[in-house]
């Protein structure tokens, strides 16, 4: 199978180049999707040297607009039957990548999930973090009687259609959650893997904050009692819901690889 990696970029000019090259030594045939969330720092300028090189598609959002709608913009340009999410900086190590798809392309799972809980040589940047972290995976769990680990990880691996089925609406770091409830109100199962984590502070560009969480719980309650539409075709990859937020308009610097 195929893996499509999609990447949220804004303002990563001191990580980018080196997560691209560590996605680019592992062993597995994939297409990298890269989205520029309107970076104003030298990421911008990096990810075209790339796009020329015909590495990556690039993708550009005119003005920054956050990480849910840089995903919802690469779905829309996937190729591979898999797909995974991945962080421009290097909290994540795309080495785990053949281990977080072997139970997709064993057909073992339809969505698996990356879990630094399950690997007890992680640390973590806060202790806050990693407090707010299992609050939501318990609250997940108790919610909609899943039974996972790491409900915030950014590693969620997706066969291709199943993802393309969920409608999003996301446009911060709410993706997570989202995507988890509707996952879940859908009938179908998490399956976490052991991943390695190497946690950044918010000095070295952390960005998620303690509102965040905040917005998380609230987004986790609001699907357990809304109905996920996804049924409604208008809904799906191709239509309204994955489209960019608000009036944002994309640039489509380079879709050869």
């Amino acid at each position: 199978m195929r893996l499509s990696v999609i990447i949220p970029a804004y303002n990563e000019e001191r990580t980018i180049r080196h997560i691209l090259e560590k996605i680019f030594a592992v062993p597995i045939e994939k297409q990298v999707i890269v989205v520029d969330d309107c970076s104003t720092d030298g990421t911008s300028k990096i990810l075209q040297e790339y796009a020329v090189a015909r590495k990556i598609d690039l993708v550009r959002h005119t003005k920054n607009s956050g990480k849910g709608s840089a995903i919802r913009t690469g779905i829309r340009y996937i190729e591979g039957e898999v797909v995974i999410i991945q962080d421009a900086d290097l909290e994540y190590d795309p080495g785990d990548y053949p281990a977080l798809i072997q139970p997709i392309v064993e057909r073992r799972a339809d969505v698996v999930y990356g879990s630094r809980v399950m690997n007890q040589a992680n640390s973590y940047s806060h202790f806050s973090f990693y407090l707010g972290g299992r609050l939501l995976s318990f609250l997940t769990n108790l919610l909609y009687h899943a039974h996972i680990t790491d409900e915030p990880t950014c590693y969620k691996v997706f066969r291709t259609e199943v993802l393309k089925q969920i409608p999003l609406e996301c446009t911060r770091f709410e993706f997570c959650p989202e995507v988890t409830a509707k996952v879940l109100k859908s009938g179908r199962q998490i399956l976490e893997v052991p991943i390695r984590y190497y946690p950044r502070k918010k000095k070295e560009g952390k960005k998620i904050r303690w509102s965040d969480g905040l917005e998380a719980i609230w987004v986790l309650l609001k699907y357990r009692f809304t109905s996920n539409n996804l049924n409604d075709r208008r809904t799906t990859s191709e239509g309204i819901a994955q489209a960019p937020a608000g009036n944002n308009t994309v640039e489509l610097i380079s879709k050869d690889i």
